[in-house]
Order: structure tokens, then C-alpha cells, then sequence
């Protein structure tokens, strides 16, 4: 899988591993106790895909430039901030396989890291006047906030309709893949149509990615074998559990809800929310869903220039949805 990457990056690799470099530079700090910690977040660093897709969005409409350099670094510090916050407010202990920032450092530290890191990405923009830039990533964390707050509000009642989840997603998960790919056009090109039409790419491919996820939490042969039942048990309310549940008699949906509601850390009966899931169609309608929002990522990236970053962004779009974990 790692080589698949390796392939959808080689049009902008070089520029990848410029970034790296720069990025750890965007990171430092004259304070020992924060140079620690961020030196631990860059070793544990992911697959790197939101930057790649800032570097594949400029090399489709321009030349990467040091703008760009900074679009990417912008995102990727406000992300990594963002999971921080993330793993503070969900009590996780481990992120990637690793201890997270406030199972190692405790919360207070981790929630000030995560403040440190979300003003670095401003400072950046700010210092080399990329008002634009900064905009769109203004306009990302609001979003995510917002996606984050509706979530929380709405898993309280369990009356998630198709309408408010795909509101949800957008703005928690679709806002930063769509902020990446506006970026990155961004840094190469003034022609709002374009950096319009880069971010509604960024966004179709965000949802797909996030419905891919639900698909995780309840595996079969077409997704990661066993299921986990994660989402469940945190009252998550994804796509194949709303289908299934709008596709249920008065009596079933009560069942189910009451299991979400009282028994979601008995493992038998969050097993009993999946089988009811895959029984009613929910994964299959999923699956569909998913690939109809990656048919029309893929339709409107055709309105773009043909050259290898557009391959690379179609191919890192069906990496997306085919990947394994």
C-alpha cells in the first residue's frame, strides 16, 4: 500500500520532501518543553495525504511555488492541532499507534500544544501576507468546529436524518480535504472559478473518504474483515445505521436506538446493531453512495488540465476509498 502512495506521489515527491524539512522548521520553538513535543509529532507523522493533496491541486493548475510550501504547511499545522484538541476532548490515549500528546503530557499541556500549532499556521500566512490562504484554512476550522459541535448535539437524541449527517461530514471531515485542494490551487493561481472548482473537488472527495470510514466500523469482505463497532459504541451515527434504521419498523429502530443508548460497551449487543446493519442493506447502500460521490470527484477533476498531478489526484481519490485501514 505504502508503494501505491509512493506512485500517486512521484509528480510532486520532490516538493514532498522539501516540505518535510520546512514543516519540521514550522515547528520549532525556543521553548524546550514544546521543541519535545513537537519534535514527537513530526516522528509519528502519517501517510502525509492532506499535503499531498495541496502539492497535486497546485501542480494541476500551476507551478509549486513557496507559497505552496506554505499552503501545506498552513494545513498540515492546523490539522495536527485540530487532532490534538481531538484526543483531549474524546479521553483517547493513542493516536496511530502512538501514545497521544495528553496520554504522555496530560491535557492541560496538550490542549496549549494544540493552541501553539494553530497560531503557527496564522503566523505563517500573516508574515508572508497570504490573506487568501489564510481564508480558506479561517474558513476550514470554523466548519470543523461546527461539524464537531453538530455531532455532539445530535448524538444525544440519536435523530440523525441523511440530511444532517451529510452536514455533519461535510464540515468535519470533507471542509479540510476541500481546504487543502483550494490552497494549494490557491498558491498557483488568482481565477477564483478554478480555486472554486478545486475546493467542490476536495469536498465530494471528502465525503467519500468519511463514508469509507463508517464502512470500516462494521467490515466485511469488501472492507477490513472484522468489524470494530467503534462508531457504535461512541453513539456515532453513520450512513449504513441511518439507512438501516429508516428502513426498520417502529419496534426494530426502538430496539436498536435502546442498545446505542444503554448497552453500546457490551460487545454482544453492539454485534447485534451490526448484523441488524448489514441485514437491512446498509452496507451495500453505503458502498453506493460512496463510489456515486467519487464518480462526480472524478467527473469534475476532468474540467482540469490532463497532466500527471490530475492522475495522481484521481488515483489518491480511489487510494481513498480502496484503502484497508
Amino acid at each position: 500500500m505504502s508503494r501505491t502512495i509512493n506512485e500517486i506521489k512521484s509528480p510532486v515527491a520532490e516538493h514532498m520532501a522539501v516540505f518535510e524539512t520546512k514543516f519540521k522548521d514550522a515547528m520549532k520553538s525556543s521553548v524546550p518543553l514544546l521543541d519535545k513535543i513537537t519534535n514527537y509529532i513530526v516522528k509519528r507523522k502519517g501517510k502525509q495525504i492532506r499535503p499531498m493533496f495541496v502539492f497535486l491541486s497546485a501542480q494541476v493548475s500551476g507551478e509549486i511555488n513557496d507559497s505552496t510550501h506554505r499552503a501545506a504547511a498552513l494545513i498540515e499545522l492546523l490539522h495536527t492541532a485540530s487532532l490534538v484538541h481531538d484526543d483531549v476532548v474524546d479521553d483517547s490515549n493513542e493516536r496511530r499507534g502512538f501514545f497521544s500528546i495528553n496520554a504522555l503530557w496530560k491535557n492541560k499541556i496538550a490542549v496549549l500544544v494544540g493552541d501553539f500549532l494553530l497560531t503557527k499556521g496564522l503566523s505563517l500566512s500573516l508574515e508572508h501576507h497570504d490573506y487568501v490562504l489564510l481564508g480558506i484554512a479561517n474558513d476550514a476550522v470554523r466548519e470543523m468546529s461546527e461539524g464537531e459541535l453538530l455531532q455532539i448535539e445530535k448524538a444525544r437524541r440519536l435523530d440523525i436524518s441523511e440530511d444532517i449527517y451529510f452536514e455533519i461530514i461535510t464540515k468535519k471531515t470533507a471542509t479540510l480535504i476541500a481546504a487543502c485542494c483550494a490552497a494549494g490551487t490557491a498558491s498557483v493561481t488568482t481565477d477564483s472559478a478554478t480555486i472554486a472548482l478545486a475546493k467542490q473537488f476536495g469536498t465530494l472527495t471528502g465525503i467519500a473518504f468519511q463514508i469509507k470510514d463508517d464502512l470500516f466500523d462494521f467490515g466485511n469482505d469488501e472492507n477490513i474483515g472484522k468489524p470494530t463497532g467503534i462508531d457504535i459504541k461512541e453513539k456515532k451515527m453513520t450512513l449504513p445505521l441511518i439507512y438501516a434504521l429508516n428502513h426498520s419498523s417502529w419496534a426494530e429502530r426502538r430496539k436498536v436506538i435502546n442498545i446505542i443508548k444503554n448497552h453500546n460497551e457490551e460487545s454482544e449487543e453492539v454485534k447485534k446493531v451490526i448484523d441488524f446493519v448489514i441485514a437491512k442493506g446498509g452496507i451495500a447502500y453505503a458502498n453506493q453512495v460512496m463510489h456515486r460521490y467519487k464518480d462526480q470527484a472524478l467527473e469534475l477533476l476532468q474540467q482540469f488540465p490532463s497532466n500527471p498531478a490530475r492522475d495522481s489526484l484521481g488515483r489518491l481519490l480511489s487510494y481513498a476509498i480502496e484503502r484497508k485501514k
